[in-house]
């Protein structure tokens, strides 16, 4: 059997148990594809990862990002879970950005305190929506179709369909039919009522996955509707977002646009450090 250590670590939130978890193994370049696939099954995440060795001079880690059933490209949870945890393996702090090798190339990340931020991907694909599949979301979601203020692809990996409520208690209100969305990703966002809803966060955000359960806290999603409000003037240009409200999770993304990219932060707590034997 090979040992490795392993941390399970909490990400966009700074209380643990209160946003999205991430198993990490690290130095994990002796596995197959199918035993990190294998595990990334057991631990039952909505992601495990695994650290290795660059490939590409210019990162400062490689990292394999897993679902139960498949292998991902890129997500935003896992990026920065797996940098938190990257960090907590070296000796000294390292100066300037960090650089993520994954499937989707490379990403960077930086610090500002101990939260970690990283560059959201440009989008693989974007703009209006088909009438016909708002029509059938809105359905889904038991929502009147004059109620979408407006919906676009927020495609950057995963292939996440953004849809703008007009407040947050719409978003909450929101109760998923999964099997009438049929395996579409769908992100709803609403605005908070600064009187009503307080002053932490300007937006809510729901994430419904392919597979038919809710995501607690989204990266990748998150990092879609950034690109996507403010390039469309909903959004200021620094915001925060809370996700997980009715999951009992207090999630919070921070979105920041400096010069031509748009940054998607959060806190990352460590819950668990151990070994993991395979």
């Amino acid at each position: 059997m090979l040992k490795f250590s392993f941390q399970q670590v909490d990400v966009f939130s700074s209380q643990p148990m209160r946003g999205n978890p991430l198993a990490v193994v690290i130095g994990a370049d002796g596995l197959s594809d199918a035993q990190m696939q294998s595990f990334a099954n057991w631990t039952n995440l909505s992601e495990t990862t695994f650290l290795l060795e660059p490939t590409d001079p210019k990162a400062s880690y490689r990292v394999r990002i897993f679902t139960p059933s498949q292998e991902l490209p890129f997500a935003g949870h896992p990026t920065l879970g797996s940098a938190h945890v990257w960090l907590s393996q070296q000796q000294t702090s390292p100066t300037g950005d960090i650089v993520q090798e994954c499937g989707a190339g490379l990403v960077r990340i930086r610090r500002d305190g101990n939260r970690l931020a990283f560059a959201a991907p440009p989008l693989t694909r974007s703009g209006p929506v088909d009438p016909a599949l708002v029509e059938r979301i809105a359905k889904a979601l038991s929502l009147p179709t004059n109620l979408i203020e407006d919906s676009s692809w927020c495609e950057n990996g995963p292939d996440w369909i953004g849809v703008r409520l007009p407040s947050r208690a719409d978003v909450l209100a929101v109760k998923p039919d999964y099997s009438a969305l049929a395996g579409t990703r769908v992100g709803l966002v609403g605005s908070f009522n600064p009187d009503l809803d307080g002053k932490d966060a300007q937006f809510e955000v729901r994430a419904f996955t392919r597979n038919g359960y809710e995501d607690p806290v989204t990266g990748s999603l998150n990092a879609g509707l950034a690109q996507w409000l403010i390039g469309s003037g909903v959004a200021p240009e620094s915001y925060v977002a809370a996700q997980g409200t009715v999951l009992g999770r207090a999630g919070r993304v921070y979105v920041d646009k400096v010069g031509d990219d748009i940054w998607i932060g959060g806190d990352v707590v460590t819950c668990i450090q151990g070994a993991l034997e395979l």
